[in-house]
Order: C-alpha cells, then sequence, then structure tokens
C-alpha cells in the first residue's frame, strides 16, 4: 500500500478530481433509474441534461484553460500566433452548431446529434492527452490538430442541440420553462468551473497529458448520464421523421469527414479569415433581403436584430482576451501567490454563478418600477463595463509600475466587470433574438447571432496576436498600450450604442410586439 505521506499535493489535487467525478456521475445514474417521472418539481430529463452539459463543460473549459499554454509552453508558438490559433479555434466552435443544429432539425433529431457529438467530444479530449516530445517539429502535433478538429465538430453536434432539449422537456405554456433553464444555465457555469479549477491545475503542475485526460474523463461521464437517462427524456430530441439507417449513417461519415477538413483549416488561420468574411456577407445580403420584403414593423424590428448583433465582435473580442493574452499576462506579469495562471479562467463562471440570479432580480425589479433598461441600452452598458475592465486593469498595472508585478486584485477586477458586462449582453442578446425575429426565421437569426459570435472570437485572437508586438512574443508595454487602446474604444461605442438605443428601441416596436399576427412577406 502506497504511503499516504508521500502523496504529492497534484496526488491529492487528482484524487479529489476523480472522487467529484464519481459522485457526479453517480448522483446523475440514481436519478436516471428512479421510476417517478419527475425529480424536485422538473422532469427528470432537466437533471439529465444538465449533468451531461455540465460534464460537457467541464472538459470544453478545462482544455480552454490550458490551451494557450499549451500552445506556447509546450508546441512553442510564439505568443500572437498562439493567440491567433486560440481564435481560430474559438471561432470554429461557435460556427459549426449553425451546422449542427440544421441537420439534427432535419434529419437526426437532437438527441442522436448530441450523442454522436458527445463521442466526438470524448475522441478529441483524449488526443489532447497525446503530448509528444513538444515543439513544432515534433510529428505528434498532427495529433493535436486533429484533436482539436474532433472538438470542434463535436461541438456543433452537441453545443445547440442539447440546450433547445431542454425547452422540448415542457409545454409551451409550462411556467416552469424559465426556471429550467435557470437549473441548466448554473450547471454549464458549475461545469466551466470545475473544468477550469482541476483540469487547469492538473495539467500546469503535474502534467498536459494529466489534465487534458481528465477533461475526456469529464466528458465520458456526461455520456454515460445521457444515456442512462434515455427514458427520462420522454421523446424529447427524437428525429422529426423516422430516418433510413443508410442515411443515418452518411450523416455520420459527414460528420467524420468533416473532421479532416477542420483538421486543414485550424493550421491555416487566414483560410479561417477570409471564409468569416465571405460567408459574413452572404449571410448579411440573405438576411437583409428576406428583411425588406417585410411589413414596415417586423422590418423594423430585423434592422434592430442587426444592430444587436453588429456589437458582437467587438464585445467578445475582447472577453476572450480571458483564454488568450489575458492569461498570459496573469502567468507572467501578476503577483499570483504560486497559484498557477489557468485558475483565474474559473472566475468569470463563479461570478455568473454568483451574480446571474441577482441581475434577474435587478431587471425584474426595474422593470416593475418601469426603469429597466432597453436591451440596446444594456448592450451599451456591456461595452462600457468590458472597456472600463480594460482600463482597470491598464491603471493597476502602470499605477504600481511596468517593472513591477502587478496586484492580483486587478484580475478579479477586471473578470468582475467582463463579467457585469456579460450578464448584460449574452442573456440580453438570446432573449431579443427570440424575441423581435419573426418565427419563420428565427432559427437563421440565431445562426446569425452565434456567427457573428464566432467573428468576435477570431477578433479575440487577432487582438492577442497584435499583443505580441512584431515579434511575436508579448511584452507587458506592449498588452497594456493594446488594452488601452480597445478599452477607449469600447466606451467610445458604448456612448454612441447609449445615444442611438432610444431610436433601435422604437425599431422594436415593443407595444406591438404581443399577439401580433405572425408577419409575412409581401
Amino acid at each position: 500500500m502506497k504511503d499516504m505521506s508521500l502523496w504529492g499535493e497534484g496526488d491529492w489535487i487528482a484524487a479529489i478530481a476523480v472522487i467529484v467525478l464519481v459522485l457526479f456521475l453517480a448522483v446523475g445514474g440514481k436519478i436516471a433509474v428512479q421510476k417517478e417521472p419527475e425529480f424536485a418539481g422538473h422532469p427528470k430529463g432537466l437533471y439529465m441534461l444538465f449533468f451531461a452539459e455540465m460534464w460537457e463543460r467541464f472538459s470544453y473549459y478545462g482544455m480552454r484553460a490550458l490551451l494557450i499554454f499549451y500552445l506556447t509552453k509546450h508546441w512553442l508558438f510564439s505568443d500572437g500566433k498562439a493567440n491567433l490559433i486560440y481564435g481560430a479555434y474559438a471561432s470554429l466552435v461557435y460556427i459549426t452548431p449553425v451546422l449542427g443544429g440544421y441537420l439534427a432539425d432535419r434529419y437526426l433529431g437532437q438527441r442522436k446529434a448530441v450523442l454522436f457529438g458527445g463521442l466526438l467530444l470524448a475522441i478529441g479530449h483524449s488526443l489532447m492527452a497525446v503530448e509528444g516530445t513538444g515543439g513544432q517539429s515534433d510529428p505528434a502535433i498532427n495529433v493535436f490538430w486533429g484533436a482539436l478538429a474532433f472538438i470542434i465538430v463535436g461541438s456543433g453536434f452537441l453545443k445547440a442541440n442539447i440546450s433547445v432539449m431542454v425547452g422540448q422537456l415542457y409545454k409551451l405554456t409550462d411556467v416552469r420553462r424559465d426556471g429550467a433553464y435557470t437549473v441548466f444555465y448554473m450547471g454549464i457555469n458549475a461545469g466551466a468551473a470545475l473544468g477550469t479549477i482541476l483540469v487547469g491545475y492538473l495539467g500546469e503542475t503535474i502534467g498536459w497529458g494529466n489534465g487534458f485526460g481528465l477533461a475526456g474523463i469529464g466528458m465520458l461521464a456526461g455520456l454515460i448520464v445521457f444515456v442512462l437517462g434515455k427514458s427520462a427524456l420522454n421523446g424529447a430530441g427524437e428525429a422529426p421523421a423516422p430516418l433510413a439507417k443508410s442515411t443515418e449513417w452518411l450523416l455520420y461519415a459527414i460528420g467524420v469527414l468533416s473532421v479532416g477538413v477542420i483538421w486543414f483549416l485550424i493550421q491555416y488561420q487566414d483560410i479561417i479569415q477570409s471564409l468569416l468574411i465571405v460567408s459574413g456577407l452572404a449571410l448579411l445580403g440573405y438576411v437583409l433581403y428576406e428583411t425588406f420584403k417585410l411589413p414596415k414593423e417586423p422590418r423594423e424590428r430585423m434592422f434592430a436584430i442587426l444592430f444587436l448583433i453588429s456589437l458582437n465582435p467587438l464585445f467578445w473580442g475582447l472577453f476572450e482576451q480571458a483564454g488568450g493574452s489575458m492569461s498570459l499576462f496573469t502567468d507572467r506579469y501578476v503577483d499570483r501567490g504560486g497559484t498557477p495562471a489557468s485558475l483565474f479562467q474559473s472566475i468569470n463562471p463563479i461570478y455568473i454563478i454568483l451574480l446571474a440570479p441577482l441581475f434577474a432580480m435587478l431587471w425584474q425589479w426595474l422593470g416593475a418600477k418601469g426603469k429597466e433598461p432597453s436591451a440596446p441600452a444594456k448592450f451599451g452598458l456591456a461595452l462600457a463595463q468590458m472597456g472600463l475592465a480594460n482600463l482597470v486593469l491598464v491603471w493597476g498595472a502602470e499605477a504600481y509600475g511596468i517593472a513591477a508585478m502587478t496586484p492580483v486584485l486587478f484580475v478579479f477586477l477586471y473578470y468582475l466587470l467582463a463579467t457585469t458586462g456579460e450578464l448584460c449582453l449574452s442573456p440580453v442578446g438570446l432573449s431579443a433574438m427570440n424575441r423581435l425575429a419573426p418565427s419563420y426565421l428565427a432559427s437563421l437569426i440565431m445562426g446569425a447571432w452565434f456567427y457573428m459570435t464566432a467573428v468576435g472570437n477570431f477578433v479575440a485572437g487577432k487582438i492577442g496576436e497584435a499583443t505580441g508586438g512584431h515579434g511575436g512574443e508579448m511584452s507587458k508595454e506592449k498588452l497594456l498600450e493594446i488594452y488601452a487602446l480597445f478599452g477607449w474604444i469600447s466606451i467610445g461605442a458604448a456612448v454612441a450604442v447609449l445615444l442611438v438605443s432610444p431610436i433601435v428601441k422604437r425599431w422594436m416596436h415593443l407595444d406591438t410586439l404581443e399577439d401580433r399576427p405572425e408577419p409575412k412577406a409581401e
């Protein structure tokens, strides 16, 4: 028997991680095998989806916490190039759900799409544990590109479809729907926080393979719970029509083949940039074509939607520095007290868990008094807070001197302002897309929202690349210069958005939104 006194700190963390996995898996399995149709006031299927999504987020955010360090410290990419790869990867993660959602809606159904996506994700996270010897000349780097490709395609099949299944568990008039999404949302952020802490710690202190391996195990745990809970879903997520086995396997084959396409794209970020520009212009053209066919009020609602969507790239371009340049800054220039830098990415989901209920109550309280800000005004506030987050970090770092280590307090303040900005934009934007879009354009508009979020993630990579300067290696001075520039740009954009928000609010025609006849093209 191993002497317990010889266990290192990393061994204890690994043991705790395994215990957490087993406990959550046991709870999920226990709920799955119960015969009662509901548990704690909600359909059992909600908890199956909660656990599956929690472990998917555990694996995704755990891997995200390590990715920039893995790129720079193991594969030896320059800081600028590593940020660009990170941005390209994140952008593809947000684009592929558009196709995955389409295939699920038309052919596979959400349940099979989630299962297939989960399998691809488990393979991808497992492949991330193949370290090789490191450096870009190591042939094992091709396994790394393949791992990213599996994760990207897997996310495309899983990410949007599992959220759709939550709504399918309830009737449209069921008052528990909002509460169900709140439970589901908490699962997302609980998984993100746990994954960042456990996977990040293991990866940075014991070995990359240990951290990525735990992320893969987490994804497998989610899949097991999902399979066990099939009966609890009560038919939610099934295919819209009987599907021939040959067609089903053809769709799976297309998914696997697309891994090869993504394997190529992720290595050539300039091609991704060109594709984003071309496809973005095509999407805008099609949306405008449909918009101008509508009557006045729904047409103006579409203008409001396009205005809100157009703000995504700036906000997410700054927000997503968290997994890129901000992580490198924290690692090199912040007095962390020996805490691994990757763990600081857990601050955001922890803040979300703590603050989301408060924001929900705040909007409800202001709404009861007739003082709730409009959706465009909330977007303006989001940009202001994101810009202020940048400036607070810059001011704090400069106040203590460029040569000195920046106090960790300013990292917490940065993430606090970024999170409050996120809460003013992300849930508000999703609600506005669903609320304002004509029903026959609802999926297209939601896809456009995530598409522009993907553009924002690519912009994040370009901003992170700029912090590396001409040599590709980030300096504290260069990062603070870039952060200050974009901080003021974001605040300037916020002022402009707040000034025009009354006009955009009028375009939304909220007073006639309820019980309006479904608009049709003229």
